[in-house]
């Protein structure tokens, strides 16, 4: 089975951009991210997030409140752009977004109730159910 994350796109250090702008840069750029870190622990979250497996789904959050779902297609680089400045979001992998977006009763439960807590970071969701759940909609979307 496939490995799920949540994947918010939320700087940890931004708290000026607004919820759901990092994933929709991600989604606009063809990436997954995370902002910077700093420290021992901001290492170890980045070293984490550059060795995640190509094909590793993502979920993440818009800003209208809608669910996307992607799946990593990549290595890790460094953008500095313009576009990744406005939102804090600079360690980034190639990730394939499917352009149906969902609701949050299209969700696996397990997904919906890691962003209903809240957080900046990307986070694994344990739950096998959610994992088939998200390979089904990543197939019936025309994910491949």
């Amino acid at each position: 089975m496939s490995a799920i994350y949540r994947a918010p796109m939320r700087a940890r250090d931004r708290d000026d951009v607004a919820a759901g702008a990092g994933a929709e840069f991600g989604i606009e750029q063809g990436v997954v991210g995370i902002g910077e870190s700093h420290g021992d622990k901001g290492s170890r979250m980045l070293r984490r997030f550059a060795d995640l497996p190509d094909g590793s789904f993502v979920w993440t959050r818009t800003s209208d409140g809608t669910y996307r779902l992607g799946r990593i297609a990549g290595p890790w680089r460094y953008d500095d752009s313009p576009a990744a400045r406005a939102v804090g979001i600079h360690h980034v992998r190639p990730a394939k977004w499917i352009e149906r977006p969902f609701g949050e009763d299209e969700v696996p439960g397990t997904v919906a109730a890691t962003f209903a807590r809240g957080g900046r970071n990307l986070q694994r969701t344990h739950d096998e159910r959610a994992e088939q759940r998200t390979v089904e909609l990543w197939a019936e979307a025309g994910g491949g």
